[in-house]
């Protein structure tokens, strides 16, 4: 259980000291991720970025990702075969649900990022990815092929807490995961933290802006 993302974040710098100093570039998912990612960047003096996500939600289920995507310079979709099949959506389906997505991530990313703030570029780096938490891995898993596309030398997963299958799954995706808490029975991401309220936008434009001065 923990406190709150910052404590999350704290927890997850010590399991990153390998990275400290090194090539690296920290991405995070948003909006959740930011918190986590900012302290991270403190303990290991990476630059912080953010890797624009999206869920392609099911229509009058939203929250229910039948896939998802992410768009750093390219664009990366990740789509869950099991939802697809349960569902029988067709492929004219999963495009148009595929650009009601990326419409609503353009929007999304315009208001996220700061005035005159650029994506990181991770080419030749470590991207180290972060996130609050994995339940079905539908944005880590786009994530991660956006960083391929990207040309990062290596991809880093960390997330305080996930679902103990798509962990292991995911870990044969990338060249390291770190996730300390994996319990079983996994019903959600929130119910591990004592304090999981939603991380507004300005939030999330006052992290990156403050990490950016650092950069200059």
């Amino acid at each position: 259980m923990f406190t709150d993302r910052r404590e999350a974040g704290r927890l997850l710098a010590q399991h990153l000291e390998e990275f400290s100093g090194k090539d690296s570039v920290v991405l995070a998912l948003p909006r959740g991720g930011v918190p986590v990612a900012a302290e991270i960047c403190a303990a290991i003096g990476a630059p912080l970025g953010l890797l624009p996500v999206r869920k392609i939600g099911l229509p009058g289920q939203s929250e229910l990702a039948v896939g998802a995507i992410a768009r750093h310079n390219k664009e990366a979709r990740d789509i869950n075969a099991d939802i697809l099949a349960a569902t029988g959506l067709g492929e004219d389906e999963i495009k148009t649900l595929t650009e009601r997505a990326r419409q609503e991530l353009e929007v999304r990313t315009r208001k996220l990022l700061p005035d005159g703030a650029a994506l990181l570029d991770p080419k030749g780096k470590t991207a180290i990815l972060v996130d609050d938490g994995i339940a079905t891995g539908a944005t880590m898993r786009a994530a991660i092929e956006a960083m391929r596309l990207e040309g990062a030398r290596e991809v880093i997963v960390a997330v305080p807490v996930g679902a103990p299958d798509v962990v292991a799954d995911m870990a044969k995706r990338v060249d390291k995961i770190v996730c300390p808490s994996q319990p079983r029975p996994f019903r959600s991401v929130g119910e591990h933290y004592l304090q999981f309220g939603q991380v507004e936008d300005e939030e999330v434009r006052q992290t990156l802006d403050q990490f950016n001065r650092r950069q200059q």
